[in-house]
């Protein structure tokens, strides 16, 4: 871990291949295994007749495009071949240059103190899992080459049973409010639900994902770019603390490293690995969170993205692998368990319109109702032509209504209550369970005056008092 890069897929082949001690001994003596050797090169050959493939024109010139081309940009065939041949040079990968590699592997495993890295790990609390560890989360080999050789953890939680039901929450580190506040909800919604919250522990997004999770006293994951004991951000020091107790750090980087830029880019195949699905809460068009959205995609996990306003430029990478169809959107933690969950277990709850008392009515006395005028008044006469009813259908359904506290006399006919000209929306759990306070029936079949009490003084006693 101290003699190659993070990453490093050269490095992951030699110890998948040989195993971890060989390849320590191989470094030692600067040799590697003729074997390996061969196969790197025709790796090395293959990668650059691959690259040597000239890309095709778009759209080929015509004549009359040659001729408006400017004089000095006309070339002979000599010149055309050279500058094919010029081309066909830029399309050429250099070869893996395994000599230099191995000193450089060579020179850093000299200077490298394995065990003062095991006692400052140990000192700082942290602790060193390699593959076959029963801590080791396995998803990770699906990195294949690019498996890290092994994970510094520093904190209470166990990292494979944490992440059997995870979710990346990935965004900008200079998040608008708007972020930051969807970032939290994500945080909350999903430890609420059970699932684990992973996140690079930056600034903005990471940061607002990490204390919802936190809020919810569930464990929660950050994958850092520097050693375990290196606080990086600085001003997350307290945060980092808090997701110690309550979490675990994860760090591929040997103890004292500090993060550099590649570190970071790296470090997010991690957070893809670690987690079933990744969702972007925000993204401009060039951001780390697509990165990570990037390796995502290359690893078959779920990608999901929040979308934000069109006039946010943080928003826009979102927006971009919304248009690609390159993620799913999602606007809840529900919705996101329903995309990364099991299948008729974790399913989100439908989302349905606002109910309405009036929905409940019949068909006939919803016209009558729609008829009444909310001033002034109307006869049972006018209001069945307006309703497009029969007079006694129409008679029926204002007894109904004026049971029902809808509707009452005018001193010319009929008129809408006050209360009742704009209807309140009935709360969502009226779907699933009725209400705790009595509310009219519906009214299929309206209650005549005689069975039910007048709503006022002013209602009617008798059938002859509506004609």
């Amino acid at each position: 871990m101290r003699a190659a890069d993070v990453g490093d897929p050269v490095m992951g082949r030699l110890v998948s291949q040989y195993g971890a001690q060989a390849a320590v001994e191989a470094i030692r003596e600067r040799a590697l295994p003729q074997e390996f050797v061969a196969k790197e090169a025709q790796r090395g050959e293959d990668a650059l007749r691959r690259g040597q493939e000239p890309a095709k024109p778009s759209m080929p010139q015509t004549g009359h495009q040659y001729d408006q081309q400017p004089q000095a940009a006309r070339q002979t065939p000599q010149a055309h071949e050279g500058r094919q041949i010029t081309q066909d040079r830029q399309y050429q990968r250099p070869r893996p240059d395994l000599t230099a590699r191995l000193n450089a592997w060579h020179a850093r495993l000299a200077a490298a103190n394995p065990a003062a890295d095991l006692e400052a790990g140990e000192k700082a609390g942290a602790r060193l899992i390699i593959p076959g560890s029963p801590e080791w989360p396995t998803q990770l080999d699906q990195l294949g080459p690019g498996r890290p050789l092994g994970l510094w953890l520093h904190g209470s939680a166990d990292l494979r049973f944490s992440c059997l039901k995870s979710v990346a929450v990935v965004g900008a580190r200079a998040a608008t409010s708007y972020g930051n506040h969807i970032a939290a909800e994500f945080g909350v919604g999903l430890s609420e639900a059970g699932w684990t919250v992973v996140s690079g522990g930056a600034y903005g997004v990471d940061g607002a994902a990490h204390r919802g999770a936190l809020a919810a006293d569930s464990p929660t994951v950050a994958v850092l770019a520097c050693g375990a004991d290196v606080c990086y951000p600085a001003g997350h020091d307290t945060l980092f603390a808090a997701v110690r107790d309550q979490g675990v750090v994860v760090s591929e980087c040997p103890p004292g490293v500090h993060p550099t830029r590649a570190r970071f880019l790296i470090r997010n195949r991690l957070i893809a690995a670690l987690s079933r699905g990744t969702v972007v809460v925000e993204a401009a068009l060039r951001s780390g969170a697509l990165n990570t959205a990037t390796h995502a995609l290359s690893l078959n996990r779920h990608l999901a993205a929040v979308p934000g306003p069109i006039t946010s430029g943080m928003s826009a990478g979102c927006h971009r692998l919304l248009r690609e169809r390159k993620a799913i959107c999602v606007t809840s933690p529900e919705e996101m368990i329903d995309l990364v969950g099991v299948i008729g277990d974790d399913l989100a709850r439908q989302a349905r319109a606002p109910a309405v008392p009036r929905d409940k009515l019949n068909e006939p006395t919803r016209k009558v109702l729609d008829a009444i005028p909310t001033r002034g008044g109307a006869g049972p006469a006018s209001i069945a032509v307006a309703a497009g009813v029969s007079l006694d259908a129409a008679l029926s359904a204002l007894g109904g209504l004026a049971a029902a506290g809808y509707i009452e006399r005018a001193t010319n006919g009929w008129r809408l209550r006050k209360e009742s000209a704009s209807y309140r929306k009935a709360p969502d759990s009226a779907f699933l369970e009725p209400p705790s306070t009595p509310e009219p029936a519906p009214l299929d079949d309206p209650p005549s005056p005689e069975d039910a009490d007048p709503p006022h003084e002013m209602a009617p006693a008798t059938w002859e008092d509506y004609r």
